[in-house]
């Protein structure tokens, strides 16, 4: 995502060379400075949590009780995008255990998964806090379920190598049409999502020896808003509201029910999330954006149980699908992200990242001559 500037810093004006090189140093040195030393400090906290919960929830049965006893965890996990400066890390910190981490503990009290107290500590830990479901690796057969796009460490590298030019394209945004923004604005958040999960794969397989379950399953080929949202997109978010709240809602009111109600707690927690990147209160627009997708997805099951009725075939459904989700995203969910200025906020803090690792490359560089002299 991106880097909010402090009170203290000068906004940032794209076009003025003065003020970015200012900008990006600064913005560098607080990465260096700053936040490595919050990331620190945030998995200190998370880790003494997590080892409470788990000593917590192995002496106490499931139930209120349980979940009387997991509450100071929740309040640390919402509190904790507050402890960083830039968006980046509070926009991750956010979606990892604000919304994810926070679900997560609310199943354990429930005595429902993905948590369980009898895992070792480091996995309790990485599963709690971190945007996968784990599952142990099958030895040397393949796995039950196979991410169909390529290997880690390709999506890395494509993604590394495409994300600057994306970057570098903002700056000629306002020649740009509303399509092709739209366009700009959702391959630069599949890559970084491709990019991120990537990354947290490699570690976790590294570490651990385990295997993330897929997140993204080619979304371009999503032929319904419910095949897009339920089997395609950003899939552990559905995998974690399935159990908690479509599951609970649909028992006592139905399948619709609990459709709108998955999506009304979606909507709000992408508010959140915004308000975590952005500091600014919530309009409303995302909520509006999640709902209407709901009720369309109650439209589409009420169509499919109409047996007689006309399907659109694959080659239509898919187009249909993508525009319809691109266009209530530019009508809705960009608008939102827009008027907080997080498109600007992104080209600040990627610019700052460029700096660091220029700074990097030169000490590094530099390392053996000075060591040879």
């Amino acid at each position: 995502m991106a880097c909010e500037p402090s009170p203290q810093t000068t906004p940032f004006t794209t076009g003025e060379g003065t003020d970015s090189i200012v900008l990006t140093t600064i913005m560098a040195a607080a990465l260096m400075d700053g936040e490595l030393g919050n990331i620190l400090k945030v998995s200190a906290a998370v880790w003494a949590a997590m080892w409470y919960a788990r000593v917590a929830t192995t002496r106490i049965s499931p139930g209120a009780g349980r979940l009387a006893a997991l509450l100071p965890a929740v309040v640390l996990f919402y509190g904790i995008p507050f402890a960083f400066s830039t968006t980046t890390f509070r926009g991750s910190s956010g979606f990892f255990l604000s919304w994810l981490g926070t679900f997560k503990l609310f199943l354990l009290a429930a005595g429902r998964g993905p948590l369980d107290p009898s895992l070792p500590l480091l996995q309790f830990v990485c599963s709690a806090s971190l945007p996968v479901k784990l599952r142990q690796s099958t030895g040397g057969g393949k796995s039950k379920k196979q991410d169909p796009a390529s290997a880690p460490a390709r999506k890395i590298l494509v993604a590394g190598a495409v994300i600057p030019f994306i970057i570098y394209a903002y700056q000629f945004k306002e020649a740009m049409s509303r399509w092709q923004l739209l366009l700009l604005y959702t391959v630069h958040i599949y890559l970084s999502l491709e990019l991120l999960l990537a990354s947290v794969h490699a570690v976790i397989h590294g570490v651990l020896g385990m295997e993330m379950e897929p997140q993204v399953d080619r979304p371009y080929l999503a032929s319904s808003l419910r095949d897009f949202w339920g089997r395609r997109w950003n899939l552990m978010v559905p995998a974690i509201l399935r159990p908690s709240v479509y599951g609970p809602v649909r028992a006592r009111f139905g399948d619709a029910a609990g459709v709108l109600a998955s999506f009304l707690v979606s909507g709000l927690m992408h508010e959140l999330m915004f308000y975590y990147i952005m500091w600014q209160p919530p309009s409303g627009d995302v909520t509006a954006f999640f709902m209407l997708h709901g009720v369309c997805i109650g439209a589409e099951a009420w169509w499919g149980r109409h047996a007689g009725w006309w399907r659109p075939p694959r080659v239509l459904a898919v187009p249909l699908t993508l525009a319809f989700v691109g266009g209530t995203g530019l009508w809705l969910f960009f608008p939102a992200m827009i008027r907080g200025g997080l498109d600007v906020l992104v080209l600040q803090e990627c610019q700052g990242m460029v700096v660091l690792m220029e700074q990097a490359g030169r000490w590094l560089a530099a390392g053996p001559v000075l060591s040879s002299r």
